[in-house]
């Protein structure tokens, strides 16, 4: 059973040999393929070879490779994931609107039930935790009055500070981004492992996300990166900080 997320922070050279993926650089290192099961490219001095990269998919390992700033970019995803994969994507592209918006209901439920209770996990604004609370009986089919919205902006002030936002350029906001993508990563490893495809979803149906039912899927999990983050001390956001958040898998 594969257990290791490796990570590739440096130049190197990864190619594969005999079930193992070989990592060349002052020395070489050998893994073999059937302990890793994510495998984190951060540096863009890195090369691997296609045979490598034809054996990690074979055994649906994920690959997430990082941009020239060190931030996830882009992840390697197999086409196919199942023997049944074709009959898998027929029933998927035939849920109804009803059935997508049921269980977008309850996701957005456990999204909020779960942002209430890290709140009370820190002792943290009891107010706002009681009202968390409050608009998980409110959610209406599909969260058609935007309780989600609503819960965030509460959640993340009493988290972070009334001045905080998501879309500010800052320390928490880049370890948050970089949290949510490894695990965004790891739903997509499952939905294909599984038979599924990552592009059509539940709510997200943006046409130029390739990741929208695993951006449905990972929403309830999102407070455990949340809560990896609020006990960092977030002067800056380098390597130390980045491995912290590898280790939530």
């Amino acid at each position: 059973m594969s257990w290791r997320t490796v990570v590739i922070s440096s130049s190197a050279k990864l190619d594969y040999h005999m079930g193992y993926m070989v990592v060349r650089k002052d020395e070489e290192i050998k893994i073999h393929i059937s302990e890793i099961s994510i495998l984190i490219i951060e540096s863009t001095a890195v090369s691997l070879t296609a045979a490598l990269l034809s054996e990690l998919t074979k055994k649906k390992i994920k690959v997430i490779f990082c941009d020239e700033k060190r931030n996830p970019s882009s992840e390697l995803v197999p086409y196919y994931g199942a023997h049944d994969t074709s009959e898998k994507i027929r029933r998927q592209m035939a849920w109804t609107s009803d059935v997508k918006s049921i269980i977008w209901t309850e996701i957005v439920r456990e999204k909020i039930l779960k942002q209430a209770k890290h709140l009370d996990e820190w002792n943290l604004a009891e107010a706002e935790a009681i009202l968390l609370s409050g608009y998980t009986g409110q959610i209406e089919l599909a969260d058609a009055t935007n309780r989600e919205g609503h819960a965030a902006k509460v959640y993340f002030n009493a988290l972070f500070g009334k001045d905080f936002t998501r879309t500010e350029e800052n320390s928490i906001n880049a370890a948050l981004n970089y949290g949510y993508g490894i695990i965004l990563s790891a739903f997509n490893r499952e939905i294909v492992s599984n038979g599924y495809i990552t592009q059509i979803g539940l709510f997200h149906d943006n046409m130029f996300n390739q990741f929208n039912l695993a951006s449905d899927l990972m929403e309830p999990f999102r407070p455990l990166v949340d809560y990896m983050v609020l006990q960092m001390t977030l002067v800056e956001f380098e390597r130390i900080q980045k491995m912290e958040l590898v280790n939530l898998m």
